[in-house]
């Protein structure tokens, strides 16, 4: 695509390189065949090579946001399904972030969207925080039909509609900083990063985690300091908090590397994985964090990943059981993760089944869910149709995000892909399973 951006704009070395992918794109469309909200609207601005139009126009003339550029970039989820199909190697995802925090320094959002805003970069990302606002949310759920499915209060509604009925899960001692003894000869020695959305939601997920690699001979270590990756915030155009929450992971887990070789951070939250592995990215421009972040990036590996260079155990139990695979976004697209997982599943004696339209998203995408719930809800009232037609018995993800839209809407229990193989060889059944396994709930 042929660019006119200003030369002393390109003195920039963010804008050059913005510059340098909306050149890549050829404008050839194949895009627009895998984006959900061109699938959904049918709007060519909705489709990634719409957006990538608007973004052009506005950093090329280097100015303010406009209300029609925020609301089409808005719709983006970043689930980044334009570039597994792209055949000529855009690089989306660092233009839309751009496009996000260039947003987000140049345009006025009106104050019901700022308040919003604020509060889910405030909460989400504090564990304790989120506890709190889950006892409070839990409290007010039974009123969520009183109101309206658009506009602000819309976006209060869908934060109900996603939060546990039962309120938030008691701190989880996996959460404390730590270090766990590999049972057996230690294979491996791994910084594991505990996140902040998913203690809270679900932390019998980090357990099932840190038991399995335990079990492997793998020594983990909870680092202090370490927190949030810095995607809710990254991806809402919030740039200095990305960064400093980026950044003191970083120093954390160098520091665990300086007590120790480090084979691997791992992540179990495929959003986070994808953030993490992208850290070099993120501060390529910065002298002082540039090669400390390309360190942390290259030793990330998804939990999959581990598990599959360390091998699974033999099953400990005949578990006949079927399962369809949900491929987060993150980690089908993001980190280009695809079979693997599928074939842990089945190696573990579970039989494996794949929906239709698995390249589609699910509809959460971070803070998506709630800052555009309608488009959401149609994108999970069409995963659910498609995972229940499968006839599985369970749907097996490796995203907290995911796991969190989808419980409410399906029959279907659904679980991360780990608590599947801890349970399988050895752990205890994941909670949503118990029926199932003939225990007591």
């Amino acid at each position: 695509m042929q660019t006119s951006f200003r030369p002393d704009l390109l003195a920039k070395p963010e804008i050059r390189d913005s510059e340098r992918i909306v050149r890549t794109c050829v404008h050839c469309g194949f895009c627009t065949a895998t984006c959900p909200t061109y699938v959904l609207l049918g709007d060519e601005l909705d489709s990634p090579r719409g957006r990538i139009y608007l973004i052009k126009k506005m950093l090329e003339e280097g100015r303010p946001a406009d209300e029609r550029t925020v609301r089409h970039v808005d719709r983006c989820l970043s689930c980044l399904s334009c570039m597994t199909t792209c055949p000529s190697g855009v690089h989306y995802m660092h233009l839309v972030d751009h496009a996000r925090a260039w947003i987000e320094t140049t345009y006025r959002r009106p104050l019901p969207d700022r308040l919003v805003r604020a509060l889910l970069a405030t909460v989400l990302t504090r564990p304790g925080l989120f506890r709190l606002a889950l006892l409070a949310a839990a409290a007010a759920r039974p009123f969520r039909r009183l109101l309206p499915n658009a506009g602000p209060l819309g976006r209060v509604r869908a934060m109900l509609e996603l939060a546990p009925r039962t309120g938030p899960a008691p701190p989880s001692p996996v959460e404390r900083p730590q270090v766990v003894a590999a049972r057996g000869p230690r294979r491996a020695r791994v910084a594991y990063l505990v996140g902040c959305a998913q203690p809270v939601l679900a932390p019998e997920i980090g357990e099932a985690t840190v038991r399995l690699l335990t079990r492997l001979g793998v020594e983990v270590v909870v680092a202090r300091g370490a927190g949030c990756c810095g995607a809710l915030v990254h991806h809402m155009g919030k740039e200095t908090s990305a960064h400093a929450a980026a950044r003191a992971n970083i120093e954390a887990w160098l520091a665990v590397e300086r007590d120790g070789p480090l084979d691997a951070v791992v992540i179990d939250a495929s959003g986070c994985g994808t953030t993490v592995k992208d850290y070099g990215w993120m501060f390529r421009h910065d002298p002082a964090m540039a090669e400390k972040a390309s360190r942390i990036a290259s030793l990330a590996l998804d939990v999959s990943e581990l598990l599959d260079r360390l091998g699974l155990p033999p099953a400990a139990r005949d578990l006949d059981l079927e399962v369809v695979y949900h491929s987060a976004c993150s980690m089908q697209h993001g980190q280009k993760i695809t079979d693997l997982p599928k074939r842990l599943l089945a190696t573990a004696g579970f039989t494996v089944r794949e929906p239709k339209e698995g390249h589609l998203c699910c509809g959460s995408a971070g803070t998506y869910n709630i800052l555009q719930p309608e488009i959401a809800a149609r994108l999970r009232e069409r995963k659910v149709r498609n995972l229940e037609r499968t006839r599985a018995a369970v749907v097996a993800t490796g995203n907290i995000g995911c796991i969190t839209q989808l419980r409410g809407a399906t029959r279907l229990p659904v679980v991360h892909t780990v608590q599947l193989l801890d349970w399988a060889t050895g752990g205890p059944t994941p909670p949503p399973l118990r029926s199932l396994a003939g225990e007591p709930g």
